[in-house]
């Protein structure tokens, strides 16, 4: 067995089988940093497959930074919706307005000014000055740690393995075609050493593969414990008024879906509402009925159950058609809202519970949770993001 792996080998492999993507360039022209550097946000933890479309859509509306730079933020997240973790798109644009006005809308090449800019830490900074520029640098996102991992067999488990890992991976960039061999072991990973059932066979480094030989390539590398994530409640407000437009509001910039448009509702906490703690937090004083079922959604760290009140009245703020919500930067959970509202509202409340009632709590009917077990019907998967 070869104690170190051939570059080569690798790079060999890469011009006769590397995926054909939308912003890789053709074999032989110079990447484009723009393109470079947009798919490498969109890619932090979302699949190839998901990013695809969301990139061809920015670079037709924005062919070049100075064009992104130039949108509203608004325009930006409007055109993200759907993709997640909402923090890249509002650092998207924020990292195009500083290269267009520290470097005249020219990227720079070397990493430590790379990582400077907004939303590029040290990986995307790697992968943007070896892929586009040609730098001897390492670009090591998930698919090459797994690589790394198995290749020296390391089987301490992650994130404590990571330093070694990156070490490992930077010892293998050849002087030359470091783009290529960084997108090399990009495509080996996603493609051959999968974190289930590698196609070892196929693999160009396959002869000198610790894992493989020992027949750990399955199990490697160790992952970390993954916490249990917390639930959190809360109750959103589906607020209409007489010609049917629904109110929105603009959710903070900073912290979580920042900037985002969404479906007004209570704060999301870890017990259950009651219907009197949720009112009292309406947008206005209405007959508030709950509907049927409630909306789940997983985000990072935490799971969501919301349930919604339905609600006529008139109020200051944010109105829209239903049949034009789509307009609107909404967030994949604020679409699962809408969709479920626009659903149960046809299906009929469950009871009335007004605003003004000086005591809310005192109807069987309405009494205790939101999430009552009358409410338990479910809907919307799991998501990702």
């Amino acid at each position: 067995m070869s104690r170190t792996p051939d570059s080569a080998a690798l790079l060999g492999w890469y011009d006769r089988h590397r995926r054909d993507l939308p912003w890789r360039a053709a074999a032989g022209v110079r990447p484009d940093p723009y393109c470079i550097w947009l798919s490498e946000i969109m890619l932090q933890q979302t699949t190839v497959v998901t990013v695809g479309p969301y990139f061809d859509r920015f670079v037709a509306r924005w062919p070049d930074i100075s064009a992104l730079a130039a949108a509203s933020l608004e325009e930006v997240l409007q055109l993200w919706q759907g993709l997640g973790y909402y923090a890249r798109a509002r650092n998207l644009h924020a990292c195009a307005r500083a290269v267009v006005d520290r470097y005249a809308g020219q990227f720079p090449e070397e990493p430590v000014q790379l990582r400077a800019l907004p939303g590029i830490g040290d990986y995307t900074a790697a992968a943007i000055a070896a892929i586009a520029f040609g730098r001897r640098e390492a670009a090591v996102d998930g698919n090459v740690e797994r690589v790394m991992a198995r290749l020296y067999a390391v089987a301490d488990p992650l994130p404590a393995a990571k330093p070694r890992l990156r070490a490992l991976a930077a010892g293998l960039v050849p002087q030359a075609r470091a783009g290529d061999f960084a997108q090399a072991m990009m495509d080996l990973g996603a493609t051959i050493c999968t974190p289930r059932r590698p196609r070892c066979i196929l693999c160009p480094w396959r002869a000198c593969c610790k894992a493989a030989a020992s027949g750990l390539q399955e199990t490697l590398p160790v992952p970390a414990e993954k916490p249990e994530r917390p639930l959190r409640y809360g109750v959103a407000f589906w607020l209409t008024r007489s010609d049917g437009a629904v109110l929105l509001r603009r959710r903070p910039q900073k912290g979580l879906l920042g900037g985002m448009t969404e479906i007004p509702s209570t704060p999301w906490r870890s017990e259950p509402w009651s219907l009197a703690e949720a009112v009292r937090l309406a947008p206005v004083a209405a007959v508030w009925s709950p509907l049927p079922g409630s909306v789940h959604h997983g985000f990072t760290h935490f799971r969501l159950e919301l349930a919604i009140l339905a609600g006529v009245g008139e109020a200051d703020g944010l109105w829209s058609p239903v049949d034009r919500l789509g307009e609107h930067a909404l967030p994949t959970l604020m679409k699962k809202l809408a969709r479920h509202a626009v659903s149960a509202v046809v299906a009929g409340p469950q009871g009335n519970w007004t605003a003004s009632d000086p005591n809310p709590g005192s109807s069987s009917a309405n009494s205790g949770s939101v999430t009552s077990p009358a409410m338990a019907r479910r809907t919307g998967a799991k998501d990702r993001r």
